[in-house]
């Protein structure tokens, strides 16, 4: 028995048994004498995942705002991980809530030190929070920008002189250039078209550093759920390939905000196929001395993509508040489509004799080799009539084909769930009307426990609720009341939105209509935006994704503005779920808008002191059956308003 178990065993000893009484203690003696409060809510909770534990099963745990829930996953999850002598790991919705998870004052710290442990926690960020050396290179050789000089100045001095690394050194992480927007991130990121395996940069990448690092936690290893899912649809691939999977063998898996699990896995799922990046591609291999007939059969490429592309733009058409465009397979989209598809076939004979002659670096033709075998299976998915999903994207120009061969539920059950160890769905909202039905259906779980605990919070006392009523469409008196509202808290105010346009929107409409600090999404790392909110009372912060997991207590938030119902888009993921559903807008439509509008509401009281306003902005024509199933999940109750 591990020697580092935060209590006795010995070998004639249950560790389930040990570890009951030992959890009884923590929350009846250590804790409270910690300066804890005990919570009857916590307790009864703690007491529920032991089964989970002990049969290995997977287990929804509903647990509302306040419950402390995540002290006690924590708990089961390190002394869990230390009995089987695998690190558990923690699943989060995003890489912010992974930032809140280790920040100094969060819970982990808080175990550490009224449990005298020593807890080694690690993160395993996704691969797009770390900077790719080979994009930085290329953007400071052609001078593009001062703050990508900035970047390339501050790199550890190792990563250019070539010299050994004295200890890990922790750098490239989308965290550490905070005042850096989204988009100019996006172009020193990495991203799916870097070749890391062959890169020989890559014993000295952030990227691979942190990885060398996380897989040897001890206690726990936090990522997000993309991560997570990524490492599961990789880890057989990347064997085959002679690479270690993204993730160690764990322990248990917690799957923190479990509610948003599903769209992660959707996201993993996917084949992007995108114009520009197979373009630039091809573009780069012309430069090499090839043949005639290869470079002739290279620039047919680079014409049929963009015909191919244009022939789908076409095709395509929009859904408001999705990005995703549905695709109508005409004839035309699917004979461009061979076309394309036959050229890239000859391409990659050719380049067989090309790699022959060593006229062509061999990064280069390892990632055009590897890019060109997913386009080609990426195309023959789209061109078979498979019961799958496909979608069109154009951002600014950038146009993106992407495939997703089968609902999830089907790889959920085969790769994930057939696991035999604890599975724990941590949230306040994975329930639909006191059934955990919605949820398993969607991820492929069988067989599962459940149980739900309620907030132990005062709503009735603390927060008030309002539901303005708007004429449909009428964003301008949208905007002028959230103002209103930003004004008579004097910020203190989170605005939450359900796509980027209507975020731009108001971003624009709130330029100098107020002194009070703004931080939108987008305009910085967005943990750092989050802090400045925290640390700036009178201000406010916008948001398209930041419904769930946002702990922010005490005045700086006391008033939240929900700037329209979250009904889930039409788009061809909701689609699909609707066609397989016999009464779609009760069994996907109504579950979705509820889950996010509860989690969203939850945003605003943290502790027994929080007190504030959410205001749900809603359409002056609702249905009326989705204003009773609001007011009947709603915390406490609401005041209707017409707003003229």
């Amino acid at each position: 028995m591990s020697n580092r178990m935060p209590f006795a065993v010995s070998k004639s000893e249950s560790f389930y048994e040990k570890l009951s009484e030992w959890i009884g203690d923590v929350f009846y003696d250590i804790l409270p004498e910690a300066g804890f409060e005990i919570r009857d809510e916590q307790i009864f909770m703690a007491f529920q995942l032991e089964k989970a534990f002990k049969d290995k099963k997977v287990i929804f745990a509903e647990a509302g705002v306040g419950t402390g829930k995540t002290i006690v996953y924590l708990l089961y999850a390190i002394s869990y991980a230390r009995y089987i002598n695998k690190p558990a790991i923690i699943a989060c919705a995003d890489e912010t809530l992974i930032e809140q998870l280790v920040k100094k004052e969060g819970d982990i710290a808080k175990l550490e030190k009224a449990l005298g442990l020593n807890i080694d926690v690690r993160l395993a960020k996704s691969r797009d929070q770390y900077l790719c050396l080979n994009k930085l290179d290329k953007l400071v050789a052609n001078d593009v920008h001062d703050h990508y000089n900035g970047i390339f100045d501050e790199l550890p001095d190792f990563v250019q002189t070539g010299s050994s690394m004295q200890k890990f050194e922790r750098y490239g992480d989308r965290k550490d250039y905070p005042d850096l927007p989204d988009e100019h991130w996006a172009n020193v990121a990495w991203d799916s078209i870097q070749d890391c395996f062959t890169c020989e940069k890559r014993h000295r990448c952030g990227q691979t550093l942190h990885r060398e690092y996380y897989r040897s936690a001890k206690d726990l290893i936090i990522c997000s759920h993309d991560f997570y899912m990524e490492h599961i649809w990789t880890k057989e691939s990347r064997k085959r390939e002679g690479q270690l999977p993204l993730l160690p063998e764990s322990s248990c898996v917690v799957f923190d905000e479990g509610h948003l699990l599903e769209y992660a896995s959707q996201k993993a799922l996917t084949y992007r196929f995108t114009e520009q990046i197979l373009e630039s591609l091809l573009t780069r291999l012309m430069a090499n001395d090839v043949r005639e007939k290869t470079l002739n059969i290279i620039e047919d490429a680079i014409y049929q993509n963009e015909h191919f592309f244009l022939t789908l733009a076409m095709s395509a058409s929009a859904e408001t508040g999705s990005d995703k465009k549905a695709i109508e397979k005409t004839a035309d989209v699917m004979r461009e489509g061979r076309k394309l598809q036959d050229l890239i076939s000859s391409l990659e004979e050719e380049l067989v004799f090309e790699s022959e002659m060593y006229v062509i670096n061999d990064y280069d033709l390892k990632i055009v080799e590897e890019y060109l075998e997913q386009i080609s299976y990426s195309l023959s998915l789209f061109l078979k009539d498979l019961k799958g999903i496909t979608w069109f994207e154009d951002h600014n120009g950038e146009r993106t084909l992407v495939i997703m061969p089968r609902m999830v539920e089907d790889i959920m059950r085969e790769e994930v769930f057939s696991q035999n160890k604890p599975f724990v769905f941590s949230s306040a909202t994975l329930s639909e009307d006191k059934s955990f039905d919605y949820m398993a259906k969607s991820l492929g779980v069988n067989e599962y426990l459940s149980f739900t605990v309620e907030s132990p919070f005062d709503y009735e006392e603390n927060m008030s609720i309002s539901m303005p009523e708007f004429a449909e469409d009428d964003t301008a008196a949208k905007m002028e009341y959230t103002i209103g509202q930003i004004r008579q808290s004097e910020g203190r105010a989170l605005v939450l939105f359900t796509n980027r346009s209507d975020l731009a929107e108001f971003k624009a409409y709130a330029a100098g209509k107020m002194d009070v600090p703004f931080f939108f999404e987008g305009d910085a790392e967005i943990s750092t935006l989050v802090s400045n909110f925290q640390n700036d009372e009178q201000s406010v912060l916008c948001s398209v994704n930041l419904w769930e997991g946002l702990d922010i207590p005490g005045r700086s938030l006391e008033n939240v503005i929900i700037f329209g119902l979250p009904f889930p888009p039409h788009d061809p993921v909701f689609t699909a779920k609707r066609e397989g559903a016999a009464d779609p807008f009760r069994e996907v439509d109504l579950p979705y808008m509820i889950l996010r509008l509860r989690q969203g509401i939850g945003r605003l009281i943290r502790t027994h002191e929080d007190k504030g306003t959410v205001h749900i902005l809603v359409n002056e024509n609702e249905n009326p059956e989705v204003l009773e199933m609001i007011k009947k999940v709603l915390p406490t109750k609401a005041s209707l308003s017409k707003q003229i």
